[in-house]
């Protein structure tokens, strides 16, 4: 690991997004689905805990499970389901870092330089916030904040607002090419996306 890579680490906090209902997936808990016999969020953590100085899980249900992975695991502190914003405000909380970066509990494609990529752009441009773009469109559950975003998101949400990409346009947000890389943001929406995912991860260990 290059110099330059550990300085990053050593700023950002890595934060999985587990919390949601997964109502598109029969409200499974979709980062334990199984892929190759192991709970996708396995793979996630392996993919991002070599880029972050620490890692926690956002989940909201099934805290007893998250917690054999050896990653501190954090709930939104209600019932409501509020999305991934809330996810990210409870990690500000806690996170010991400047930064955090946020990625889905169903992605294990994730590539080994997104952190590092993530906090270049935000560095560059000055912005609190660095969204991934797969070339199509923007994916903007994979991101870097700045913690100092705390408590502006706090009053985002007891206002009642949910979305996420509202909230990012209020801060200037700097959106990060990833198109060479779109698999990254392949995940399970649905049965058939299990096996073309379990395809992917066969291929990339055979490189």
């Amino acid at each position: 690991m290059s110099d330059a890579n550990v300085a990053v680490r050593e700023q950002v906090t890595g934060v999985i997004l587990a919390g949601g209902r997964a109502t598109r997936m029969g409200g499974v808990d979709k980062g334990l689905v199984p892929i190759h016999g192991r709970p996708m969020i396995a793979w996630v953590i392996d993919a991002l805990r070599p880029q972050v100085s620490d890692v926690l899980i956002n989940a909201n249900r099934n805290h007893d499970r998250y917690g054999e992975f050896a990653c501190p695991v954090i709930d939104d502190g209600d019932s409501e389901f509020r999305g991934p914003l809330a996810g990210m405000i409870s990690a500000m909380q806690v996170a010991r870092t400047p930064y955090i970066a946020v990625v889905p509990c169903d992605s294990p494609l994730i590539g080994g330089e997104l952190v590092e990529r993530l906090y270049a752009a935000a560095a560059s441009s000055g912005s609190p916030i660095a969204a991934a773009h797969d070339g199509e469109r923007l994916q903007p559950v994979f991101a870097l904040l700045s913690c100092d975003l705390l408590e502006d998101l706090a009053g985002y949400l007891d206002d009642g607002e949910r979305k996420i990409d509202r909230w990012y346009d209020r801060h200037g947000y700097v959106t990060v090419d990833f198109s060479d890389v779109a698999e990254t943001f392949a995940n399970i929406n649905a049965p058939d996306d299990k096996r073309a995912l379990e395809t992917a991860l066969t291929q990339r260990s055979q490189h």
